[in-house]
């Protein structure tokens, strides 16, 4: 078990090590962040001083073996707009982005599992149709047209719940449900097709000829017994859900991460933008760690994979 926490604690370091070092250079061919900053007619002797005060004018192997000691320390250097620093106006946003990653999480089992369940009971039958048809339609819309047609109807034409921002309750519903679609879907088909092998076992047979109810085999025997592979799922989809929330952050104008990064995207703030996918890639790693670890304590095998 030593040797397995060991060799998945040296892939994560160099996952968030690879992510780090694709987004640098990507950022450095996006363009010169000194252009959107200064006036179009700027003279180029501005322009070179500019370059040289944020330091882009160095060697690109100066500037990335520069970021790499820094990062360590857990220094990506100052927002270019803002000028505060840019890993804390990151972790500032952080606790939105959890907030809405969670509820969605929440939301989604809360009506996944039923689903799946039964589905997997009703196998066949007309209530099985309908949550295949609900998990393939689920998959199939993307996130933001969800968010659009949410806003249309809600907010709109209704005028039931705001259209963007945060703040309160209120604000949280669409955003949650627009996030949490795709994560219904996918949680109710893996409840299903786990819950459908768990009851095809002996002894469920041999508790349903005992004359045991239903409703008992199903969440007593057969549910506790497909929760091992569905943790895992949620734990590596809460990673997803973090990432993930980019676009519903921005469809909804959600004080997260992912809305700021966007934003620093478009105004070519890399430090910002740096320290954001710095973050974003630990708490996936971290997450998936964890899951790793979980699994591999409750099965042996994978120890050995």
């Amino acid at each position: 078990m030593v040797e397995f926490i060991i060799k998945r604690t040296i892939q994560m370091v160099i996952v968030i090590f690879l992510a780090l070092t694709a987004v640098f250079f990507l950022l450095r061919l996006s363009g010169d962040p000194a252009t959107l900053f200064l006036p179009p007619d700027a003279p180029r002797d501005q322009i070179a001083q500019y370059r040289e005060m944020l330091g882009f004018d160095r060697p690109l192997y100066v500037q990335y073996g520069d970021f790499l000691i820094k990062a360590i320390q857990g220094d990506f250097g100052e927002s270019l707009r803002s000028h505060e620093d840019a890993l804390s106006v990151v972790l500032d946003r952080i606790p939105a982005t959890f907030q809405l990653a969670f509820s969605a999480l929440g939301l989604s089992l809360l009506i996944a599992i039923p689903v799946g369940i039964l589905s997997a009971h009703k196998r066949n039958t007309f209530y099985d149709r309908l949550g295949v048809g609900f998990t393939v339609l689920g998959q199939a819309i993307p996130s933001f047209w969800l968010g659009l047609l949410l806003i249309f109807f809600f907010a709109a034409v209704l005028h039931l719940l705001p259209s963007g921002g945060g703040g309160s309750i209120y604000h949280m519903i669409l955003p949650t449900i627009t996030l949490a679609a795709y994560s219904v879907a996918r949680f109710a088909r893996f409840t299903r097709s786990t819950m459908l092998d768990v009851l095809r076992k002996d002894y469920i047979r041999t508790a349903k000829a005992s004359g045991v109810p239903m409703a008992r085999i199903l969440f007593r025997y057969a549910l506790k017994n497909s929760l091992i592979p569905i943790i895992t799922l949620v734990a590596l989809d809460l990673g997803v859900l973090l990432g993930g929330a980019v676009i519903t952050e921005v469809v909804f104008s959600w004080p997260g991460v992912g809305r700021l990064l966007m934003q620093s995207l478009l105004n070519r703030d890399f430090p910002i933008v740096l320290a954001g996918v710095f973050l974003i890639a630990v708490i996936y790693s971290v997450i998936n760690f964890i899951a790793d670890i979980a699994y591999a304590y409750v099965n042996p095998q994978i120890r050995v994979k």
